[in-house]
């Protein structure tokens, strides 16, 4: 990239920082965690039209990214490295970004199914661990099982080859509704719970969809995945 060319990319993308509706937004999605379309055009105080045309040029700069699930858009920010810029400007400024606080019930944010998967903070540091450790990785909108995966997996008694042959998706990134970031779907998801079911690791609610974390649960969860 020549001189001139890194001059007009970086006056593009500052251009988008710029205008206060979407510096609003952006901050907003410092903490890491993805908020919906609805959420960030009220904290930016604009109607869900004009917030449209301001989250198709944060995604054109390559600032923020578009997860669709169900009837939600949710948002996050690119990449670390856009967080540190963003990080980097706030740092000459006297404003602080906005904390991200979730209305999830107690009862429902350590631990809940979502349809045949857990879900909440737990499910999250899970999914979390499986990624950095690399038991899956990234492909497309979906996950791969590592060799490495596949073995631990195995280990736990999870029936590898059965989870590859179904037709179902083998495993994708679910936003959490109360973390806003990926928990595990898929059929590996659904294995995961019954997993953590049958070893006693949580135990389901009655009449709700929260689980338990045992003592068990907490040893065996930080064992195997550290969370």
């Amino acid at each position: 990239m020549d001189v001139e060319a890194a001059d007009l990319s970086l006056a593009a993308v500052a251009g988008a920082i710029a205008d206060p509706s979407r510096a609003i937004m952006l901050c907003a999605l410092l903490d890491g965690r993805a908020r919906t379309a609805t959420e960030l055009a009220a904290l930016a105080d604009i109607a869900a039209s004009t917030a449209s045309g301001h989250f198709a040029r944060l995604r054109e700069q390559g600032l923020v990214q578009m997860h669709v699930q169900g009837r939600h858009r949710y948002y996050r920010l690119n990449s670390p490295q856009v967080a540190r810029a963003l990080e980097a400007l706030l740092s000459i400024t006297d404003r602080a970004a906005t904390v991200f606080r979730p209305s999830t019930p107690s009862a429902l944010k350590q631990a809940r199914t979502c349809y045949d998967h857990c879900a909440g903070e737990i499910a999250v540091k899970v999914h979390d661990a499986m990624l950095a450790e690399g038991w899956i990785q990234i492909q497309g909108q979906d996950y791969d099982l590592t060799e490495k995966g596949a073995q631990l997996l195995a280990r736990l008694g999870i029936e590898v080859d059965y989870l590859v042959q179904q037709r179902r998706r083998l495993a994708y990134p679910c936003m959490d509704w109360s973390e806003r970031t990926p928990h595990m779907g898929g059929a590996l998801g659904a294995a995961l719970l019954e997993l953590m079911l049958k070893r006693d690791w949580v135990s389901r609610h009655l009449d709700s969809r929260a689980l338990t974390l045992t003592a068990r649960g907490t040893t065996a969860l930080a064992k195997t995945f550290g969370a």
